[in-house]
């Protein structure tokens, strides 16, 4: 697993695990990597230190197949864990109560706001700007990082 550290075109920092630098490469080249904070998929890596740990070098100085998982390493896959299991359950909790309305869902949020559709609980894809221009007005809605399930 590989870390990086993480940058949106809006200028948002974040980290994401890998699998290998390869995976990241992949990912972010068919904009499956997305800013948890605005859903923005153009995506480049941040600079950077390096975390060189002597614990994951062998005598001889090369690195060992398989470095000792330190306590915070494991603690980060925990939380990691958690919360994937928590957006899971919001993902499960929004698509068994609200309608999906797919790439309508600004179009759908103003009508619901202004009064011109029934009040109901909605989701679906909007772009970056759609969702900056919805909180412009005041309606309100929530970017949840939704998107094609991904095994890697």
């Amino acid at each position: 697993m590989i870390l990086y550290e993480l940058r949106c075109a809006n200028g948002h920092n974040f980290e994401a695990w890998f699998r290998d630098g390869a995976t990241y490469d992949t990912q972010a080249k068919h904009g499956e990597v997305e800013c948890p904070v605005c859903s923005d998929t153009i995506i480049q890596k941040a600079p950077m230190a390096p975390r060189v740990s002597k614990s994951g070098l062998s005598k001889s100085g090369s690195a060992k197949s398989e470095a000792p998982k330190s306590p915070a390493e494991d603690r980060a896959r925990e939380v990691a864990r958690e919360i994937l299991t928590a957006m899971k359950k919001v993902h499960k909790h929004v698509e068994e109560n609200c309608d999906y309305v797919g790439d309508k869902f600004a179009d759908e949020a103003r009508a619901i706001h202004y009064g011109e559709t029934e009040e109901r609980g909605i989701y679906g894809e909007a772009t970056s700007e759609e969702a900056s221009e919805l909180e412009e007005e005041d309606i309100p809605v929530h970017r949840l990082p939704f998107g094609p399930r991904r095994d890697s």
